[in-house]
């Protein structure tokens, strides 16, 4: 498969020059300003954890681009509450129009029907992005370390915090670790770990396994993709990982909340 990352990229750079156009950088940070109050991302899922509870961030995906649609009727508000209802601790809602078919209407959606905390997923490399984030809501976005440079992600992570949000970093190898390690970003660090290689989509959970002896005592370590069964949560758990982001396996099922009770039951 061709390197899906680079493709996105490039087609984020025409839409945050569209941003541009639309926005001045004092108008968007106007409608940060005035946005809703700030939910605790990261406290949430801290909170779960210390109660023996997996922490989970439950995904509002409509599609893949290497799967196509996962869920035909996507309803973000009645996903949230679905979520809610069965003992997920935040939402991770998709914004990416072009090759997830999301949108910022449906974190604006999602947050709107439920209490929980959400974080804006989406690829950001701008710090335009991270502050339109903030206007429609989010209380925490993710940073792909694979998109940035060292500098790129100290700066966006320091906007990110500034503006009251969490930040969720994302790794996929070593050397991605190193890199986030070297940025010496304020922590302690909520990292995801992919088990999903966003070059090719291969997806494998030794990926996380094999990274937690290198890193800091006090990281909070997220694992992201390929849990799809109750022994893979356990397996995680055994591990002493105990905070999870899940979708795809989610959004399939007639009931996604329903299915979420059962997977980390």
């Amino acid at each position: 498969m061709a390197d899906i990352l680079e493709r996105i990229v490039e087609v984020k750079r025409d839409e945050i020059r569209a941003l541009k156009s639309r926005y001045s950088l004092s108008a968007l940070e106007e409608l940060a300003g005035a946005a809703d109050r700030v939910r605790g991302f990261q406290a949430s899922l801290r909170s779960a954890v210390a109660a023996g509870r997996a922490g989970v961030i439950a995904e509002i995906k409509k599609a893949s681009p290497s799967k196509g649609v996962i869920r035909a009727d996507f309803d973000p508000a009645w996903i949230a509450g679905e979520y809610a209802a069965h003992g997920a601790a935040c939402l991770s809602v998709l914004t990416d129009e072009r090759f997830f078919q999301g949108h910022n209407d449906y974190l604006v959606a999602a947050r709107k029907a439920v209490a929980l905390p959400a974080i804006r997923k989406d690829f950001l490399v701008d710090p335009l992005q991270v502050i339109e984030a903030r206007a429609i809501g989010a209380d925490c976005v993710l940073l792909i370390a694979a998109c940035l440079s060292v500098g790129q992600l100290r700066e966006l992570y320091g906007l990110a915090q500034s503006l009251g949000m969490d930040v969720l970093v994302e790794i996929h190898d070593g050397m991605e670790l190193e890199q986030v390690l070297s940025a010496q970003l304020a922590g302690p660090l909520l990292l995801g770990i992919n088990n999903r290689n966003l070059r090719t989509f291969e997806t494998r959970l030794d990926t996380t396994l094999d990274l937690l002896p290198r890193l800091p005592k006090d990281c909070e370590v997220v694992t992201e993709s390929g849990i799809a069964a109750p022994a893979d949560v356990k397996r995680m758990r055994d591990a002493d990982v105990h905070r999870f982001l899940i979708g795809e396996s989610l959004m399939r099922q007639p009931s996604p909340g329903q299915a979420l009770a059962k997977l980390v039951a």
